[in-house]
């Protein structure tokens, strides 16, 4: 099992307010590949995209509009 979580690093500052979790490109249950985009993530005025760092099966934790904090998990992915 992998965990996806939002980076630390998409956060530049102290500064800006927590994360949206705008919405998700694959479904929950849906196989995924590493590296693939699965979900994107909004900060500021920022859209980042989040990738599986896996492939297997999509675990979705957090649901679309969620607020999402530097580091928080919002799936997993099962082999």
């Amino acid at each position: 099992m992998a965990d996806i979580h939002v980076a630390e690093n998409l956060w530049s500052t102290g500064m800006l307010p927590e994360g949206i979790l705008e919405r998700w490109f694959v479904a929950d249950g849906v196989r995924v590949q590493a590296g693939e985009a699965v979900a994107a993530v909004r900060i500021g005025e920022a859209l980042h995209d989040i990738a599986s760092p896996a492939a297997g099966r999509l675990l979705v934790l957090a649901s679309v509009n969620e607020v999402v904090d530097p580091g928080c998990i919002i799936a997993e992915v099962h082999a």
